[in-house]
């Protein structure tokens, strides 16, 4: 199988080489050495956007860690990472991994955590001397976050087809980079970007692991629990277009100030969300001309909502956008609202999920916790198209993205005996 740079890796057997117990000493020496990368100084988070050089340095550790396994290492059309045991075209594959990208100065665990505690869990099944009768393969998915281009998992949705590669094309990053060029400034060709059926067709099931965006884990004690759903969610752009004027000489009656009509509608969101037991958020905004001096002539706000089911979704969204152009045309703003992204509900398959579970029960002899999840994953985005699950990991903070985000060692070392055993239970019958 050929590596983007024309070399060929080499594939194992299928079978597990036994090997002296490296868990949990490979989890701390993977999470030691890419720990640092992306990491900013003086924030303490972590800017590893896609198609940058931190994007580059992660792609680089994932390389190394397959192929020193011994692994198949490629890289697929849309740029996604895979690293295989025993035979990809054999089919009825069982993947596991993550995403290796994150927000702006996001934590260190979300998507991370699932990607070393893949090759960790790879590690423990080594040294358990466990004889795979299934092809394994390890993957990073690419641009999962969305935070240079705005639409999050570009890289399984272009796989899975839920994104066309005409509108690949037309995302831009703040600079005005389009998608296609980034790609090719990082090496790789974006002419091959699109639906990826043959690959998919090789997988029978993908179980990804991740550090929990919340705090129900640590609410009921338990260091490792299984995801039941992701809600609906999306991304709406909100554009407010006002006058342009000197802040200093225009009187407040004479003023169109788009800024009003964006603020009044970002604590409409918030009572929106309250009322219907949603999530909404406005968390980036751009103003136009930016100036200290001047009044804003543009102000564009991005909206994320999110709820346990689509009615209540479209309820919070719809009153939001019915309060901001209540307020913009008590202002004399013009307003136009562009749904950018949007993700149904995500059921896990009840069978897959059921048969980890199951897995979980007879070697740990204890129920896991069962729980749904208002965050967005490439497990979610595949499920239209393979089997899914989720594993999640403790995060004893609740917090996510952003650096506070931490998980203990003891429940990451959980999550890769609890993952190590889902893939012994899925992969080596």
């Amino acid at each position: 199988m050929k590596r983007p740079d024309g070399t060929r890796g080499t594939a194992r057997p299928a079978t597990a080489a036994r090997q002296s117990p490296t868990h949990p000493s490979s989890f701390t020496k993977m999470w030691h050495d890419l720990r640092p990368i992306g990491r900013n100084a003086d924030t303490g988070g972590y800017r590893r956007y896609a198609w940058t050089g931190a994007d580059a340095d992660c792609r680089t550790w994932f390389q190394e860690q397959a192929e020193a396994r011994g692994l198949t290492y490629e890289t697929d059309r849309n740029g996604n990472q895979w690293a295989w045991l025993g035979d990809p075209a054999a089919g009825d594959a069982v993947v596991t991994g993550s995403h290796l990208d994150s927000v702006p100065d996001g934590g260190a665990f979300d998507g991370p955590l699932g990607v070393v505690s893949s090759f960790a869990a790879l590690d423990e099944l080594r040294a358990r001397g466990a004889e795979f009768t299934r092809p394994l393969a390890l993957t990073n998915f690419g641009d999962e976050e969305g935070a240079r281009f705005g639409l999050a998992c570009v890289g399984s949705r272009l796989t899975a087809g839920r994104l066309t590669r005409e509108a690949a094309y037309e995302l831009r990053d703040a600079d005005g980079v389009t998608l296609p060029q980034a790609m090719e400034r990082a090496g790789y060709d974006p002419e091959a970007i699109g639906p990826d059926p043959e690959r998919l067709a090789r997988v029978g099931a993908f179980v990804e692991l991740h550090v929990e965006q919340g705090r129900a884990l640590d609410l009921s004690g338990d260091p490792v629990g299984i995801a039941s759903a992701i809600w609906p969610h999306g991304r709406w752009r909100f554009d407010f277009r006002g006058e342009a004027n000197h802040a200093g000489t225009t009187r407040l009656v004479d003023r169109r100030d788009p800024m009003l009509s964006y603020a009044e509608t970002v604590l409409a969101a918030r009572r929106e969300a309250e009322l219907a037991g949603a999530l909404a958020t406005f968390g980036k905004i751009a103003v136009e001309p930016n100036g200290v001096n001047a009044i804003p002539s543009l102000v564009r706000g991005w909206l994320d909502s999110r709820a346990a089911d689509q009615d209540t979704l479209d309820t919070v969204v719809t009153a939001i956008e019915k309060a901001a152009r209540e307020y913009a045309e008590a202002h004399g703003i013009d307003l136009d609202v562009v749904r950018e992204s949007f993700t149904p509900v995500v059921e896990f398959q009840h069978a897959l999920r059921d048969e980890m579970g199951e897995i979980l029960r007879e070697r740990t002899g204890g129920t896991l916790p069962v729980l749904g999840t208002g965050a967005g994953h490439d497990a979610g985005i595949l499920s239209e198209s393979i089997p899914t699950a989720m594993l999640f990991v403790r995060n004893p903070t609740g917090v996510s993205h952003s650096p506070a985000e931490h998980a203990d060692e003891d429940d990451c070392l959980a999550g890769v005996r609890a993952l190590a055993d889902v893939l012994e239970g899925l992969a080596c019958r």
